[in-house]
C-alpha cells in the first residue's frame, strides 16, 4: 500500500499499543509456568509468539516466525530446552538473512532453523554485540534444564536494557537467574509460576508522539497509558526531549534512533551525533542507511557513519517519495516527517506498520494527521 502523506497537524489523546517486548516475554514465560497462551494484541509480532506458542503446544512439526526475530530468537532456545528437536522454524525471507549468533543445536535451511537436538546446560560464551535476544532466549529456557548454567558475554551488550527486562519478568514468575561481572549464571531445576500481566504502554510507539511534542513546542498529543518507572529502555526518550545532546549512544535504546534523527534534523544549525548503533542495519531494514535515505530526500541533512549517523538540522523538510523498506518504524518516520513539509510525502509499503502498531494509521489520522491511499 502507498499513500500520499499531505501533513495536517496532531492534537487529542491517544492510546499506544501495549510494549511489545514486554508482551512476548510475559507469553512465553506464562506459558512454561501452565501452558496457558494468553490473549494479546500487539501486532504482526505478538501474533507470531502466539501462533508458535500454539505450535509447541499441540507438537507442530513447522512453526512459522514470519518476519518476527524477537520470536525467533527468543522461542528457539525455549523450544530445544522443550527436546522439540525436528522442529523447524520458519522465516519470512527478510529475517533469515538476519543472524541467530549462538551455537545452538539447529541447522539453517531454505526455509528456516531446524532444531537438530536438546538444549544442553553449561557455559555458554555469546558475542553480544549484534543482538541480545538470543540471550534472552537462553535466559528463558536454561532454567527449565536440570543442571545449571552460565552465559559469558563476549563483547558489550547491545540493547542491554532489553537484557534486564527479561531477567525482571522471569522474576515475575519465580525464575531467578544471578548478574556476574561477566554475564549471568542461571541454576537449574527451576519452575515458571503463573503470574498476571503487567501491560505498559509501548514506549518505543510513544517515542513518536513526544518527540511530535517537542518539535511542536506545546503538549499537542497527550499519550494515557505510558508507566513509570518502566522497564523499557525507551522510556529515555524523556530525557531527550527535553534536551537533546550532542552526542547520543544508541546502543541501550535503538528504537529510538528514528524518532531522535527526526528530533535532530529540525534543530537548525545543530548537529547530533548518534553512535554505537552497527548492529542497526541488521535489522528489518540497515536502519542508518534508511533513516538517512528519508530524512535526505525530504531536504534534511544526515551523513551516516561506521557506527551511526550525524545529523545536521534544517527548519523545514519539503516533500517527496520514500520508501519504507518493509521497515515498521521508517513507515512512522515518514508519516511524522511529512508533519514537517512543505509539499506531501508520498510512502511506498505503508502497510508494514502492523509489526508493531496496527492501529497507527486510525490514530495518525483520527489526530489530525492526513492520509490518501494511492491506487496501486
Amino acid at each position: 500500500m502507498n499513500v500520499l502523506l499531505p501533513g495536517g497537524q496532531l492534537n487529542g489523546r491517544v492510546t499506544v499499543p501495549q510494549s511489545k517486548s514486554l508482551l512476548h516475554r510475559h507469553l512465553i514465560c506464562r506459558f512454561l509456568a501452565d501452558g496457558v497462551i494468553e490473549d494479546a494484541f500487539g501486532g504482526d509480532d505478538i501474533a507470531a509468539t502466539q501462533a508458535v506458542l500454539r505450535g509447541l503446544q499441540t507438537g507442530e512439526t513447522t512453526l512459522s516466525c514470519g518476519k518476527s526475530g524477537t520470536t525467533l530468537r527468543l522461542l528457539l532456545p525455549v523450544a530445544m530446552a522443550l527436546g522439540r528437536t525436528g522442529v523447524t522454524f520458519s522465516c519470512d525471507p527478510q529475517l533469515l538473512r538476519r543472524p541467530v549468533p549462538a551455537p545452538l543445536p539447529m541447522e539453517k535451511t531454505a526455509a528456516g532453523y531446524r532444531v537438530t537436538g536438546p538444549l544442553a546446560p553449561g557455559r555458554y560464551a555469546l558475542a553480544a554485540d549484534e543482538t541480545s535476544q538470543v540471550i534472552s532466549g537462553l535466559l528463558l529456557a536454561l532454567p527449565l534444564l536440570s543442571v545449571d548454567s552460565e552465559i559469558i558475554l563476549t563483547t558489550p551488550a547491545v540493547s542491554l536494557p532489553y537484557l534486564t527486562m527479561t531477567v525482571k519478568t522471569m522474576a515475575r514468575f519465580d525464575v531467578t537467574v544471578t548478574k556476574t561481572p561477566t554475564g549471568y549464571r542461571v541454576p537449574g531445576g527451576q519452575r515458571y509460576r503463573p503470574a498476571p500481566m503487567a501491560p505498559e504502554g509501548d514506549w518505543s510507539a510513544a517515542a513518536w508522539y513526544l518527540v511530535y511534542n517537542a518539535l511542536r513546542g506545546e503538549n499537542a498529543v497527550t499519550v494515557d497509558n505510558l508507566t513509570l518507572p518502566s522497564l523499557q529502555g525507551d522510556s529515555a526518550v524523556i530525557d531527550y526531549v527535553n534536551h537533546l545532546p550532542e552526542m547520543i549512544p544508541i546502543s541501550d535504546t535503538p528504537d529510538l534512533l528514528p524518532p531522535l534523527a527526526l528530533l535532530a534534523s529540525l534543530q537548525p544549525g545543530k548537529t547530533t551525533h548518534f553512535t554505537g548503533g552497527a548492529f542497526l542495519r541488521g535489522k528489518e531494514s540497515d536502519r542508518l542507511a534508511a533513516t538517512a535515505a528519508i530524512l535526505n530526500t525530504l531536504g534534511g541533512s544526515v551523513k551516516e557513519t561506521a557506527d551511526g549517523l550525524a545529523v545536521t538540522g534544517v527548519s523545514r523538510f519539503r516533500g517527496g517519495t520514500v520508501d519504507s523498506r518493509g521497515d515498521h518504524r521508517m513507515a512512522m518516520l515518514a508519516a511524522f516527517a511529512a508533519l514537517f513539509a512543505t509539499g506531501p510525502v508520498t510512502l511506498q509499503d505503508a502497510q508494514c506498520v502492523t509489526k508493531s502498531y496496527p492501529s497507527f494509521w486510525e490514530d495518525y489520522t483520527r489526530l489530525g494527521g492526513k492520509r490518501e491511499v494511492l491506487a496501486p
